[in-house]
């Protein structure tokens, strides 16, 4: 139903829906953090829950919306307000209000981690790690060198395929 609704703040829910990603990260996405060519968004560390870098697998519908949204500069919000900066912490969350009644953005992360857990045989570690959740130990975290971006790639894809299909109501 979000592809009925206009504007900035409808087309950043569903980006966020698409990415499991935080409010604050999809708010102040710039292009500069984008590579469409491979497909990547990087979020800097200083607009991170965790303070590091996170490297976000895009689905192909993510990347559609992208390349349909008006390119801006390097340093422009990729998602602009009325007012040409970025949008407010509330505008997602009025988004949803207008249409969705009780509901939050930030529920979708839940029904992006409830989803993988119960629908998916994918690792734990790779569904965390998609949400950008920290490693359960500092002894298993000490051990984890890589981000799993190509099982992360996979279970995005499956995602968007799964919140985007039609059904019937």
């Amino acid at each position: 139903r979000i592809n009925t609704v206009r504007g900035e703040s409808a087309r950043a829910l569903q980006f966020l829906i698409l990415t499991a990603a935080r409010s604050g990260e999809v708010r102040g996405m710039r292009w500069q953090e984008l590579d469409l060519a491979t497909g990547l968004w990087q979020v800097p560390a200083d607009r991170m829950k965790s303070k590091k870098l996170h490297r976000v697998p895009l689905p192909a519908q993510a990347l559609a919306m992208l390349q349909g949204q008006k390119r801006g500069d390097d340093d422009d919000y990729v998602f602009l307000s009325n007012r040409g900066g970025m949008l407010s912490d509330m505008a997602l969350t009025a988004c949803m209000r207008r249409h969705y009644d009780s509901a939050v953005p930030h529920g979708f992360r839940s029904t992006f981690r409830d989803w993988a857990g119960e629908c998916t045989s994918h690792p734990r570690d790779a569904v965390e790690l998609c949400l950008a959740h920290a490693i359960d130990t500092k002894t298993e975290a000490a051990y984890r060198r890589g981000d799993m971006l190509e099982k992360r790639a996979t279970i995005m894809q499956e995602w968007a395929d799964y919140s985007t299909k039609e059904t019937t109501q």
